[in-house]
């Protein structure tokens, strides 16, 4: 693979570095133009951002309950690369840290002084403002990054088609997705990452100065973060260095076992009995009212509320989709479509719901009762970054809890940092599963600056503004990715129709007996003695059916290596036929006979082009291997009568 693309690498870079100096050395003009510009977007293409989620989340779930579901992510003998908590630590880590701890108290109490219909600071304004919370942060945020996680994972690793953006394209416009149609779309992916995780480090280094404004009196001001974002990105780059397993992994499975503690202290210390009826009751509510909510643009009104808060998120989170949806399908290979989707539509927004429930509710329960006096404050005085730490004083233990606080989102800002400088450099190298470190620090460093500059111009208003820009045409990126998924998944049915349709033909003969056959099905032969038998027998057997397809006009050839051979035949421009067997080594079988022993055994398995097959032909004859061939080419052949 490329160490960079160079029509990828230098056009974001250069964008990002001329976006930089323009703020710098025209700070004022920046700043109107990064409000006037939301402002724009919000007013005008607002509804682009409502449609596209909305059909997002309706497509995960038609698609997870189809037959389509049971595709595997990679060759149909794929296992997963990663147990499911180490999967479910990496990608909660990237999807959501930050702002989980920003947002858990400060949103619902928002909404709770700020309702946007009704009366705020009553019991009614407090049920809904957790409704309002849900859903900006449940499974319409998930439902993005499954649709775009879900192209590349399944192109990638079902179809060898590199680890980027633009390969979900490709049912659309062809080997054009290698022109500058995919550079293109590439390119805005890197730039949509970029002020996406920005945005999340602005949160981040504010809530950490707060932090450490708590407990140590530190100034709360632009040039503190901008040091702590220096501090925080350096540690990234250590984390960088470290590489995947070593780096993003362990920082990630950290950060889960350390929001679980925080998590269960603050339930168990707040109010635990009042919090399960409020779980409960949050998700009905939540489920109540989600239809609603999807679709509500505020129409009859001035959508201001809608503007500032659901369209930034909607924006937050599609730009935000290029890095988590790269990022977990760098780490779902072997899954099927149906886990990958529940997986992750569902594990992360139940976890959010928890935390959702026991911060927000928790200190909303302190505002109602009359002693949540300094929280109301912080928020009312639009002093976001403090609401956590007003809370966590409410409860036992606050010093201990606020320093976990602390760290806990300095690992989260040095995760997010880390896995979206891999991304970044996934797509600037061409799809790269293992880009060079010099690039990963490059944009580790790059995003820290962006952070920095756009904090000093306009604050988080210049963050917002960025992301939301950046979001917009990526977008029309995602629904054109989502068809094109689609596309590929009907090819994939169409093939299960060909095979259902095709007759099979026996591959028993009368050159082996079947007792000779049973004996065969019992022999326990070792490596040596299946590639013989491949050089032998299969490799002759393949020979003979490719001079006669040959002879009828198609290309077909066959591969010998030492332990494996393989027949391709070419039809044109449709999907190539694939047949070929390998020697694999398998551990001592279960089923011995008492006393016998084989540490390890052979099988002569075959393999197409979906992967392996999991059978073994060890000992047909050369006819009965011809046999065999013929069966799945008429498969094959049947399954491209049906494509359209």
């Amino acid at each position: 693979m490329k160490k960079i693309e160079p029509a990828v690498f230098f056009p974001a870079a250069a964008l990002v570095v001329i976006g930089v100096a323009f703020a710098i050395f025209y700070s004022e003009t920046a700043e109107t133009f990064f409000a006037g510009l939301q402002a724009s977007i919000t007013t005008n293409f607002g509804w682009v951002y409502t449609i596209g989620v909305g059909i997002f989340l309706i497509a995960s779930i038609v698609v997870a309950l189809s037959d389509w579901g049971r595709i595997r992510l990679g060759p149909d003998d794929s296992v997963p690369e990663y147990g499911f908590a180490p999967w479910f630590a990496m990608l909660f880590s990237a999807g959501m840290g930050i702002g989980l701890m920003f947002f858990a108290v400060a949103e619902p109490v928002t909404h709770y002084l700020n309702p946007p219909q009704g009366t705020g600071e009553t019991v009614d304004a407090a049920r809904e403002s957790m409704v309002l919370t849900f859903f900006h942060w449940g499974i319409h945020a998930w439902a993005i990054y499954v649709v775009v996680g879900l192209s590349l994972a399944y192109f990638t690793y079902r179809h060898g088609l590199p680890l980027t953006i633009r390969s979900a394209l490709y049912p659309l416009i062809g080997d054009r997705i290698y022109g500058p149609i995919g550079h293109g779309v590439d390119t805005l992916a890197v730039l949509g990452t970029l002020f996406g995780v920005a945005t999340s480090l602005g949160y981040g280094v504010t809530q950490i100065n707060a932090g450490l404004n708590t407990l140590f009196g530190i100034e709360i001001s632009a040039q503190v973060q901008v040091i702590l974002i220096a501090l925080i990105t350096a540690l990234a780059t250590a984390s960088v260095v470290a590489g995947l397993d070593a780096g993003i992994r362990r920082l990630s499975e950290w950060n889960l076992y350390l929001s679980i503690a925080l998590l269960l202290f603050v339930f168990i210390a707040g109010p635990t009995l009042f919090l399960m009826g409020a779980f409960v009751q949050n998700i009905g509510d939540y489920i109540d009212q989600i239809a609603f909510l999807t679709f509500n643009v505020d129409a009859y009104g001035d959508a201001g509320w809608v503007n500032a808060w659901t369209l930034f998120y909607w924006g937050w989170w599609i730009s935000w989709s290029p890095f988590v949806g790269m990022f977990i399908a760098r780490i779902s290979r072997g899954r099927t479509v149906r886990e990958f989707i529940l997986g992750v539509l569902f594990g992360p927004t139940l976890f959010t719901f928890l935390w959702m429930t026991i911060y927000g509710n928790s200190a909303l329960r302190e505002i109602l009762a009359g002693s949540g006096e300094a929280i109301l404050n912080t928020v009312r005085d639009g002093q976001n970054e403090l609401a956590l730490f007003a809370f966590l004083d409410t409860l036992p233990l606050s010093s201990i809890t606020s320093v976990m606080a602390v760290v806990l989102v300095t690992t989260f800002f040095v995760t997010s940092s880390d896995s979206g400088s891999l991304v970044k450099s996934t797509l600037a190298s061409g799809g790269s599963l293992n880009p060079p470190l010099f690039q990963r620090l490059f944009w580790a460093i790059l995003e820290g600056v962006v952070a920095a500059v756009l904090l000093l111009v306009g604050g988080l208003a210049a963050l917002q503004a960025a992301t939301i820009a950046a979001a917009l045409p990526f977008t029309i990126v995602i629904v054109l990715a989502f068809i094109g998924l689609v596309r590929a998944f009907d090819v994939e049915s169409q093939r299960k129709r060909g095979v259902k349709s095709a007759a099979q033909l026996p591959v028993e003969g009368a050159t082996v007996s079947w007792r000779a056959r049973l004996r065969l099905m019992y022999s326990r032969p070792n490596e040596t003695e299946v590639c013989n038998y491949l050089r032998n027998t299969v490799e002759p057997a393949l020979r003979e059916v490719a001079d006669e397809i040959n002879k009828h006009g198609y290309d077909a050839s066959v591969e010998l290596s030492e332990c494996e051979t393989k027949i391709t035949v070419l039809h044109g421009d449709n999907p190539e036929f694939v047949y070929g067997v390998w020697a694999k080594v398998h551990e001592e079988p279960h089923f011995n006979v008492e006393g016998e022993s084989v540490e390890q055994y052979a099988r002569a398995e075959v393999f197409l082009s979906g992967g392996g097959q999991h059978y073994d032909v060890y000992g047909y004859s050369k006819t009965q291997i011809v046999r065999d061939v013929l069966r799945h080419y008429e498969h094959h052949l049947q399954w491209l009568y049906h494509l359209k």
